[in-house]
């Protein structure tokens, strides 16, 4: 079984000194465990994508900045046979954020979150009322690692307008409340491999920011979750991530409730290091997905 293990080609521009490398760790981990693993490029023209059995999607971290490219891509492994882990259909759905509509429809709790849709111009202003906050969180609904993220207030409204409007004529926005739970209790990861819960995080911004990214100054602790919290993370799982290898549940507690703030099924960091067994837990998951195919 020949596995592409899928990556980016800009190794610096996500990473942080805080943040361990978890791609290099977990490569080292599979091949060492007697699998046909390679480090493979998305974007590399020359990578021989029909030699493979599994494209495996670890950290290709500069989809959201490629897209269309990056579809193109995954149309290529597709027509090609080649399984893709997370599955292909999975991984299209999660890629634009309209997908917490229908997570939301579903009676799972969500952030609250409306869309603007490409070439729409509302006034930012008319959603502070709805949501009953005085500050937004406004980000483009193909997006990752906070880009093009931005808070609106009352304060700052006309320069923020003028700046999204701008990027209205790209791209689709999404638009939340901004959730003060983020700055006092943090946001927790819950991490799931092959369906079943793994180990959590807790993952708080650095003072007077909003960002838990580790790039960007946050910090991300092992914490082990309530068993009620991993039940609320796993009904997100079992509902919409069926068949993937990994998925990590972002969300906030409210009201000692899990809300989703993201469900993460593409290229997240899972965090691995900070369980004893998480490599050892990962590669275990491939191998039995795996086998479970070729049996």
């Amino acid at each position: 079984m020949r596995i592409a293990y899928v990556t980016y080609a800009d190794q610096g521009k996500y990473a942080a000194d805080s943040l361990e490398d978890e791609e290099a760790i977990l490569l080292r981990h599979l091949q060492e465990s007697g699998m046909d693993v390679h480090r493979e490029i998305w974007t590399d023209k020359k990578a021989d994508w029909p030699s493979y059995d599994v494209v495996l999607l670890k950290s290709p971290w500069d989809y959201h900045e490629k897209y269309a490219a990056f579809c193109r891509w995954m149309d290529k492994i597709k027509s090609a046979g080649v399984r893709m882990l997370n599955p292909y259909n999975i991984v299209k759905w999660n890629s634009d954020k309209h997908y917490l509509q229908k997570i939301a429809a579903s009676g799972l709790k969500v952030i609250p979150s409306a869309i603007i849709e490409r070439g729409e111009l509302p006034l930012l202003s008319s959603f502070f009322y709805p949501f009953g906050v005085d500050k937004l969180i406004v980000k483009p609904c193909v997006s990752a690692g906070a880009r093009h993220t931005f808070t609106i207030t009352p304060q700052n409204i006309t320069e923020q307008q003028a700046l999204v409007t701008q990027l209205l004529k790209e791209e689709a926005f999404i638009v939340q409340p901004f959730i003060a739970e983020i700055a006092t209790e943090g946001e927790w990861s819950f991490i799931f491999l092959n369906g079943r819960f793994s180990h959590s995080v807790l993952k708080k911004p650095k003072q007077g920011d909003f960002r838990v990214q580790q790039y960007h100054g946050g910090t991300a602790d092992a914490m082990p979750a309530a068993d009620k919290h991993v039940r609320q993370a796993a009904a997100y799982v079992e509902q919409f991530a069926k068949g993937c290898l990994y998925a990590r549940v972002d969300g906030i507690l409210i009201d000692d409730a899990l809300h989703l703030m993201e469900l993460e099924l593409i290229e997240p960091y899972l965090f691995l290091g900070k369980h004893p067994q998480g490599y050892q837990r990962y590669t275990e998951a491939l191998q039995q997905m795996v086998q479970s195919v070729t049996i």
